[in-house]
């Protein structure tokens, strides 16, 4: 077997809670005080250069370099910060060297990065003004996090049963062990004591889970398709991330056009 619940357990139990000044960070920037939460972030030197790495990215498209964690927080507004800083969080999970995915700590940010900027436009063209919501996007990368730290050192075995039976990683640890990814991924978000609606809209964004609430699993339809767009890239097929789950393509068939003509003119 590949993975075992004990396995998994420990996984859990390694991911250490998040760090005082994060989560004074993220208190400031959910009650909308951004030079306080900018005062906070600047004693964090890891976070303080994350955020500059991240916002000085092609993607966001500023002239100049922007440097000081209160212009970015002013440039980015509160709820791209917190969003931003909750992908900082999952950074922290991140390997030193990844075996499984051909990933570094570059096009890590880089996948964060397009998600988070796309996830904000399709909210946009939603209408929907929620720092929870927007934060939600943050715990998909996560997922990809976790399948590198379980499956790692069994690459080889891996590769087999996904080419002999062409399962994707997600439907292998569902078939193992009972859980899946997505399930991993909420006790992650739960440790870290994220908003529960974060957890709901990605557990539905698997495309097997539909969330009863309709607003949620609508956003569940959209992140769907956001994440396969996103690792349908040649630089994430290169990764060998354009397997990683199942494409269910009736959970989404109802918005299907509305996406690709949203990305089409953005």
């Amino acid at each position: 077997m590949l993975v075992t619940n004990e396995k998994i357990d420990s996984f859990i139990e390694k991911i250490p809670p998040a760090p005082k000044a994060l989560k004074t960070t993220l208190m400031f920037l959910n009650s909308g005080e951004l030079t306080k939460a900018a005062q906070i972030a600047e004693t964090d030197l890891a976070l303080k250069s994350y955020l500059k790495n991240i916002v000085n990215k092609p993607i966001y498209g500023f002239r100049n370099e922007v440097s000081e964690v209160s212009q970015i927080f002013g440039i980015l507004g509160v709820s791209s910060s917190q969003q931003t800083v909750y992908n900082y969080m999952m950074t922290l999970l991140s390997p030193n060297e990844w075996v499984l995915f051909s990933l570094n700590a570059t096009l890590f940010n880089e996948l964060q990065a397009k998600l988070s900027r796309r996830w904000k436009m399709i909210l946009d063209h939603l209408e929907i003004v929620d720092k929870e919501i927007e934060s939600a996007i943050t715990l998909l990368p996560a997922s990809i996090i976790v399948s590198e730290a379980l499956f790692c050192d069994k690459k080889a075995d891996v590769d087999i049963l996904r080419s002999v039976n062409n399962l994707d990683l997600n439907t292998i640890i569902k078939r193992l062990c009972g859980k899946d990814l997505f399930d991993i991924c909420e006790k992650i978000s739960d440790k870290w004591e994220m908003p529960d609606k974060i957890s709901k809209i990605v557990q539905a964004s698997s495309g097997f889970k539909p969330e009863k609430d309709e607003e949620l699993n609508t956003l569940g339809k959209w992140m769907h398709l956001l994440l396969f767009y996103e690792l349908s890239q040649p630089m994430f097929i290169d990764a060998k991330l354009n397997d990683f789950i199942d494409f269910n393509v009736d959970y989404v068939g109802d918005i299907y056009d509305e996406f690709t003509t949203l990305l089409e003119i953005s």
